[in-house]
Order: structure tokens, then C-alpha cells, then sequence
């Protein structure tokens, strides 16, 4: 047949990937309908892990969100409630009551940077950074103001932490218990992914070894204590940021589920206990129907690959249940109410391709924290998709689209070449270590940073449609005043604890940490005692080091 496209290529982020311009029966005749495709909530999950997918529950709207201090939270929220929002029983940071009281259905916590990196607010190093790109946690007292009057076993949050992540969770623990609320009765999730950090993020402590070993001691406390809490969220997301194409999403990501799924095998974790509350993290680019397929392709490859390697019996332990974002990347600057079209279509995306929470970015984001509108139009999005559009009604509504399950088995495909090749490395560790996953990651950026930059790939308002009045929109601004505040709440913690339990606590973390013992009972004692989070680490890093990139 005729090449009629007429639009500008390249047609995909993969030269592997480069769709023809017709498809046709005979490019589905060779996929087996049971055994690739089948139906929703059955393996290999191509369709789906739920049976009736939106139509008997629609995705968590869960929106990401935080920055500034718990305690401007706190004054904030008591405005929105002088203002009349109305239906909310909790004093959190501004975008979550926000967006609570406008109808979203789950929390995830942006945390600062200095709380990421394990620094203090009144470390030199967190200068300039406090509360800036998330809220700023240093101790229990901040976690409990936090989450104060937020009912922590009727709410689940997700909270975006890595290297700091078994820190974080004990603050949670230790909150929920000042409520009386016991550990089994907590649900959420922590990211707690710290292969993507040295991979694509950077927001990494310790060496690759120890920082498994925190990865794995949170997967164990959970299998034993937190029943109803996913230990850990594999991203792909954060090396999608960094500029891997859809299938090396794919792979890198699972790849990395792989290695702590083995990392937990070898701590005595039961797998059949704990894949199933694995969860993993993906982004949502604007090639709509390459994005739809690559989140078919991962369930069916997360499910395959699970039966080859730990041949899990339950159906549950093999299902990949994803969170998804919209680009970050994509986001312009230049005409920004352009981004509203970018995130409606990326959402879309995330929903026919059957994510389990969705969170849409703000038409601002590629200039400030979002504004309160920009955030609402952002939720209003998912709403209007759930609502109006009619996508939730029908299950998998794409499947059997002769292109769309071609693209499906060959992103399928590359990205099981590409673990392949992971695996003839010596794993996803090793592959980091020695830095052939960055390696893969900046070809593929700087492949399509050539393209747009040649005019080859066209952005809207970057190098195509240029011409037209400058527009302006309405920014976040912050308090000047947050860090030197939040500084000083630091310093007041510290002059008021109990110096000797204190010491004590942080001790025994110290000690267990030159052994093999579990860090996490030790971890929650010392946040009990009001040790802070730059403390904890730094305790930490006496023991283990800190990596140095090569």
C-alpha cells in the first residue's frame, strides 16, 4: 500500500518502534487471543487486573502534591475553611485539602528536597531548598502537624521518598500511633525505588549495597507488620523524565522489580506474600496510542516474567497494579494553557491503558508549583474524563485494534530484549553500577533533543506555531519566611527532647546498623525519640558511606 502519512515524523520516541502507515488483519493472525490477550482480570492481565475495571471502581484521583511547612498548612487550611470549602476534616498541606474538598480520592506527599537528600532544615546544605520542591519533615512533631486530624486508618497515602524512605515510613507508624491507630490497620504506599535514583534521579544517600539493604528491611517490616501497605513502587517514571523511550521504560522498570523481588528472596521474604503488594510507577507520554500499548505490554511481560522466574502460582502475585503521571517533560513554557491539551491527552493515555491512580499535572508546572486553579482545572481533567467522556465504560475498549496489539506485542518484545541484556550483565544492579542503563537513557535524550532541536520532531509553541502574542499566567509564590521559620522549629526540638533517650536511641541504630538486623524497629525507636530525619541519616552514613558516583 501507498506511504500516504503526510505529518511530520519521527511517529514514535523509538526508532524501534516507527509505526506503518496501515494495519491489517494480518498483523494480529499470529497473537493467540488467550494466551496474549484474553480477557480482563485474568492472566497475562493484558486487558486489565480487575474484571470490570472503571465500571466497578474508577481510578484513585491522587493527586501529587506538597511544599512549604506543616505548620503553614495548618494556617492555610483554617483559611480555606473561613473562605467556606467545605467537607473536610483534616488540617494537611494546602494542595491536598484542596483538592480533597474539590473531589479527589487519595493522597501522595511531595516531600522537600533536603528531606529526600537527608538533611535538615538547618543544615547548610538545605539552604535555599526548604519547602520548595515539597513539604519540609524533619521530625515527628512536623509529621504529626502534617497529618493532623487526618484519620490514618481510613485514609491511604502515598508518599514519594527514596533514599529516606524507612525514616519516613516510621514517622508515619509513630503518628498513627499517637492516634492509636494500630500498624495493621494502615494502608498506602512508599516509593522506596532506589535503583531509579542512581539510574536517572539522583536523589541517593549510600552506596547501591547498603541502600538495598534499607529496600529490603522495609519489604520484611511490611510483610510482618504492615499487612496492607505496598513496601515499595518501581519507577519508571523518573527514567522516563531523564529521557528513555517507552519500551526502555518498560524494561528498566521491571528489570528493577526484578532485582528487589531477588534482593527479598534472598532476606527469606516470602514472594507469594510480597509481589502482590508491589506496586510501580509510570509515566504517560503524548504518543496516545504508543502509551496505551506500552501499559498493556508491561502487565503482560510483569505477569510472564513472574511465572518464568518464581513460577508464582496465585494469579494475584503476578498482577502489575501502576500509578501513572502525566509528562513532566512535555510541559512548556512557553504557551503554557497549551500544557492543558498535553495532560488531557496523557491522561487518557494512563486510562485506556488501564491504570490503577492517575495524577495530572498543572499547566504551570514547567514554571512554578501550581497555582490553586491551575491544580483544580488539573483534577477537573481526570473528572471530566471519568464523567463525561465515557472511556470508563467499556473494558480495555481498544483491544483487538490490528494496531494497537501489534504495537502491543512489539513493545512487548524490546523490552524483554532489553532485560536480556540487563540480565547478561549481571542484573539491574550491576547494570547501574557499571552504567549501561544511563548509558541507554542519555542516547535515547540525546536522540530527541537532536530531533527537536533540528525541527525533525515538533513541540507546539517550541518550534512549530510559534507566532502569536506572549502570553502570562498567574504563579506560586512562597513565603520568604518558611525556611528561617522552619529553621528555627529545628532548633526548638532539639533544645526541648530528652537528650538521653535520644542518644540512646540513635545508638542502638548505630550498632544495629554494623550488623544484619532489621533497621526499621530500631529507626522508629529513634524518631519516637525525636531524632530528625538529617540525624537518622547521618548516623547512617557514619556506618555506611556515602556513594560517589564514578
Amino acid at each position: 500500500m501507498e506511504d500516504k502519512r503526510t505529518a511530520a515524523g519521527p511517529f514514535s520516541t523509538d526508532p524501534l518502534l516507527e509505526p506503518d502507515p496501515f494495519y491489517g488483519p494480518d498483523r494480529v493472525t499470529s497473537i493467540p487471543y488467550e494466551s496474549a490477550i484474553g480477557y480482563p482480570g485474568e492472566p497475562p492481565f493484558t486487558r486489565g487486573i480487575q474484571p470490570t475495571m472503571y465500571r466497578g471502581r474508577l481510578w484513585t484521583m491522587r493527586q501529587y502534591a506538597g511544599f512549604g511547612t506543616a505548620a503553614e498548612s495548618n494556617a492555610r487550611y483554617r483559611y480555606l475553611l473561613a473562605q467556606g470549602v467545605n467537607g473536610l476534616s483534616v488540617a494537611f498541606d494546602l494542595r491536598f485539602r484542596y483538592l480533597l474538598a474539590q473531589g479527589q480520592t487519595g493522597l501522595s506527599v511531595a516531600f522537600d528536597l533536603p528531606t529526600q537528600m537527608g538533611y535538615d532544615s538547618d543544615d547548610p546544605m538545605a539552604h535555599g531548598e526548604v519547602g520548595r520542591s515539597g513539604v519540609a519533615i524533619d521530625s515527628l512533631d512536623d509529621m504529626e502537624t502534617l497529618f493532623d486530624r487526618v484519620p490514618l486508618d481510613r485514609v491511604s497515602t502515598s508518599m514519594t521518598i527514596n533514599a529516606t524512605a524507612a525514616t519516613l515510613l516510621c514517622l508515619y507508624i509513630a503518628v498513627a500511633r499517637r492516634q492509636g491507630v494500630p500498624m495493621e490497620a494502615l494502608s498506602g504506599t512508599v516509593q522506596n525505588d532506589i535503583l531509579k535514583e542512581y539510574a536517572a534521579r539522583g536523589t541517593y544517600i549510600y552506596p547501591p549495597g547498603p541502600s538495598m539493604r534499607l529496600v529490603t528491611d522495609i519489604m520484611a517490616f511490611c510483610a510482618r507488620s504492615l499487612p496492607r501497605w505496598n513496601p515499595i513502587s518501581v519507577s519508571g517514571y523518573h527514567m522516563r523524565e531523564a529521557g528513555c523511550t517507552a519500551a526502555q521504560e518498560v524494561a528498566f522498570t521491571l528489570a528493577n522489580g526484578l532485582a528487589y523481588l531477588d534482593a527479598a528472596k534472598e532476606r527469606g521474604v516470602s514472594l507469594e506474600e510480597l509481589a502482590p503488594r508491589v506496586s510501580f510507577f509510570f509515566n504517560s507520554h503524548s504518543n496516545l496510542l504508543e502509551e496505551i500499548a506500552k501499559f498493556r505490554a508491561a502487565r503482560r511481560l510483569w505477569d510472564r516474567l513472574m511465572t518464568e522466574r518464581y513460577a508464582l502460582a496465585d494469579p494475584r502475585a503476578r498482577m502489575l497494579r501502576f500509578h501513572t503521571q502525566t509528562a513532566g517533560s512535555s510541559l512548556t513554557a512557553q504557551q503554557p494553557e497549551n500544557n492543558l491539551v498535553r495532560v488531557t491527552i496523557q491522561a487518557l493515555a494512563a486510562v485506556l491503558g488501564g491504570t490503577q491512580s492517575l495524577h495530572t499535572n498543572a499547566m504551570d508546572e514547567a514554571l512554578s508549583l501550581p497555582t490553586e486553579r491551575a491544580a483544580t482545572i488539573a483534577l477537573r481533567t481526570q473528572q471530566v474524563l471519568a464523567e463525561e467522556s465515557g472511556v470508563a465504560f467499556t473494558i480495555d475498549p481498544l483491544a483487538g485494534s490490528y494496531f494497537i496489539e501489534s504495537l502491543t506485542s512489539k513493545i512487548e518484545q524490546a523490552a524483554r530484549d532489553l532485560i536480556g541484556k540487563i540480565d547478561e550483565r549481571g542484573g539491574a544492579v550491576r547494570a547501574i553500577e557499571n552504567g549501561w542503563v544511563q548509558q541507554q537513557i542519555q542516547d535515547a535524550a540525546y536522540r530527541y533533543q537532536m530531533e527537536v532541536e533540528s525541527g525533525e520532531r515538533g513541540i507546539v509553541g517550541v518550534n512549530r506555531h510559534t507566532e502569536g502574542q506572549k502570553t502570562s499566567i498567574p504563579l506560586h509564590q512562597l513565603d520568604p519566611a518558611l525556611e528561617p521559620d522552619q529553621v528555627q522549629r529545628v532548633k526548638r526540638l532539639r533544645a526541648a527532647r530528652a537528650a538521653r533517650r535520644w542518644e540512646e536511641a540513635l545508638a542502638a541504630l548505630e550498632q544495629t546498623a554494623r550488623g544484619e538486623q532489621n533497621l526499621l524497629p530500631r529507626i522508629l525507636d529513634a524518631v519516637e525519640a525525636h531524632a530528625t530525619v538529617g540525624e537518622i541519616a547521618g548516623r547512617l552514613r557514619g556506618v555506611f558511606g556515602r556513594h560517589q558516583p564514578e
